[in-house]
């Protein structure tokens, strides 16, 4: 009798930060929200799709997002990051990998991700080729206490998990 087979599932943790800046719009999951400041970075600065990126590269064991896109690489200057975390995902599948699901959460004093939410979760979903049934994107407050908390920036955690391709 042959042995049994099993599906390899894997999961990745990312995280994310950037400082506030003057001079909108900012930019999370590849969403452009109307707001005084946007994210200081190399790249767009989009922390929701580095940190996905990252959860997603990790689970796979292929790396960061650094090690893929240096900000020593001109190239990378301004560059979206939802073309970023696009191509993390094609790396990944085309190790035999798809994405099973992503759990984002943005702490952030300012903006409410609320009214985002749909719109955040439709452009992941389109962009890692699964359903917005597979993304949930959460906002926290870190009521008051530290950089978060006195408004100089936000943070961001995701995990991903991967399951390997049937075929």
């Amino acid at each position: 009798m042959p042995p049994e087979r099993r599906s390899i599932v894997r999961t990745g943790i990312g995280y994310d930060s950037h400082r506030f800046a003057p001079g909108g719009p900012l930019v999370l999951g590849g969403v452009k929200i109307p707001h005084e400041f946007k994210l200081i970075g190399h790249s767009d600065a989009d922390a929701v799709a580095h940190a996905l990126t990252d959860a997603i590269l990790g689970a796979a064991c292929e790396g960061d997002i650094g090690e893929l896109f240096p900000d020593t690489d001109p190239a990378n200057k301004g560059r979206s990051s939802m073309e970023m975390l696009a191509l993390a995902v094609d790396r990944i599948e085309s190790k035999g990998f798809v994405i099973a699901n992503a759990d984002i959460t943005v702490v952030t004093e300012n903006p409410r991700i609320g009214p985002y939410r749909a719109e955040m979760r439709d452009v992941i979903a389109r962009a890692l080729h699964v359903s917005d049934g597979a993304v949930s994107i959460k906002g926290k407050t870190n009521e008051g206490m530290g950089w978060i908390g006195r408004g100089e920036g936000l943070a961001c955690i995701a995990v991903a998990s991967l399951a390997e391709r049937t075929r």
